[in-house]
């Protein structure tokens, strides 16, 4: 576990192979754990395209972009170019059955929150950082991966991690210099949003299933939540050096109530409440952390978004919000079809698929349907005072940069 006030060395537990044989709808094969190496990106390739052009591409004036860094619940495809395990994976059927209408690599039956906040932006969804076929980063890119943690540790060699992630903004900020200059792309890396979810897979891991009961890992958890709001800031800090000035967050969600963590205990009837107490605690040092590199960073701004609030109220009240249930999933098997099972290709074959994902909160045992992250999206994008400090989304991208 790395300690709050030291680096991550990214080189050396950072990275995880990846596959350039994949494609963006197949699916890996690959059965043993990835070794760890420094990926081979597209961005390299990238540069070396660009080099060969003798023009520099001029953005529209006061153009902004959106960067992406998160889990699962912001990935759109990044771990279909990894050499990792299907349980890390959502590029087969059923996932992507409503809006892309294939399996884009989304644990969705369609878009996730990212893509949605940036068709509110007015700006083209981010394409996954580690896609091979040359996407364009002038608009932002997304850099999340399903299962990926602010700690190293979290599913080490299974995803990219929340560090890796920043150092892959890194290269795509040099990427931008060769193709636009270097007073465009500091303007423009000044100017723009970095979205950041990040946090539930480092509380997750302290769960241990054996032998059919639930019990937490033995550590001190507010020293635990200590070391993950540590990793965070760190990231922070790295991408406020590379000159980022507006930063959204998600706090940690209800992350008790997912139908994967209920069917632990009580065979679904109930939340697990310890876990989601972590979460609260998550969510306390957050809102401190964020108020102090407020007061010290200079131009630091932020849109701090309350998604445990905004994901505790559409499960507890679902017909309020437009959902039939908010306890299970539409994709799964066993009670709430809380088995993580969607698709058949986790280790259970069989899988109940729901007739309509849109009365549904939750597509798989953990992740958002379409319509779900439209929902969160918008509160995340205008949503009040309340649910959004001290600002919400609209108001950051409105904001000027130092």
């Amino acid at each position: 576990m790395q300690p709050a006030d030291g680096g991550v060395d990214g080189d050396a537990n950072g990275g995880v192979e990846v596959s350039p044989k994949l494609q963006w709808n197949q699916r890996s094969e690959a059965k043993e754990r990835p070794t760890i190496a420094e990926p081979m990106t597209v961005a390299t390739a990238i540069v070396l395209i660009i080099q060969t052009s003798e023009a520099q591409i001029c953005l529209p004036k006061k153009h902004e972009a959106l960067f992406v860094f998160g889990d699962s619940l912001f990935d759109i495809g990044n771990n279909n170019y990894i050499n990792t395990t299907t349980p890390y994976q959502a590029n087969y059927p059923p996932y992507g059955i409503t809006f892309f209408k294939y399996p884009s690599g989304r644990f969705s039956d369609g878009r996730m929150i990212p893509d949605v906040v940036a068709e509110l932006a007015n700006l083209p969804l981010p394409p996954p950082y580690l896609h091979p076929g040359n996407p364009d980063f002038s608009y932002g890119v997304n850099f999340a991966s399903g299962g990926a943690g602010a700690l190293v540790e979290t599913a080490q060699g299974y995803v990219v991690d929340l560090h890796t992630q920043v150092r892959y903004l890194k290269k795509v900020k040099e990427v931008l210099r060769e193709k636009i200059g270097e007073e465009e792309v500091e303007a423009l890396i000044r100017r723009s949003v970095y979205l950041i979810n990040i946090g539930s897979n480092d509380y997750g891991a302290l769960l241990d299933v054996s032998n059919s009961t639930v019990t937490f890992l033995p550590v001190d958890k507010q020293q635990y939540v200590h070391f993950v709001i540590g990793n965070l800031t760190i990231a922070i800090k790295e991408i406020y050096e590379l000159g980022g000035r507006k930063f959204g967050f998600l706090n940690v969600g209800y992350i008790g109530c997912s139908p994967a963590v209920r069917v632990l205990k009580n065979n679904g009837r109930t939340c697990l409440e310890e876990l989601t107490a972590i979460g609260r605690l998550h969510n306390i040092q957050l809102s401190k952390m964020l108020l102090k590199l407020n007061k010290h960073l200079n131009g630091f701004k932020y849109s701090l978004h309350d998604f445990y609030a905004a994901q505790s109220q559409v499960i507890l009240y679902p017909s309020k919000y437009g959902f039939k249930g908010g306890s299970g999933g539409c994709c799964g098997s066993g009670p709430y079809r809380g088995r993580d099972a969607c698709g058949g290709n986790k280790g259970i074959k069989e899988y109940e698929l729901c007739d309509n994902p849109n009365d549904y909160i939750f597509f798989d045992a953990r992740h958002p349907t379409d319509k779900a992250s439209q929902h969160f999206a918008q509160l995340i994008w205008d949503g009040n005072h309340t649910l959004n400090k001290p600002y919400n989304l609209k108001q950051l991208f409105q904001l000027s940069s130092q």
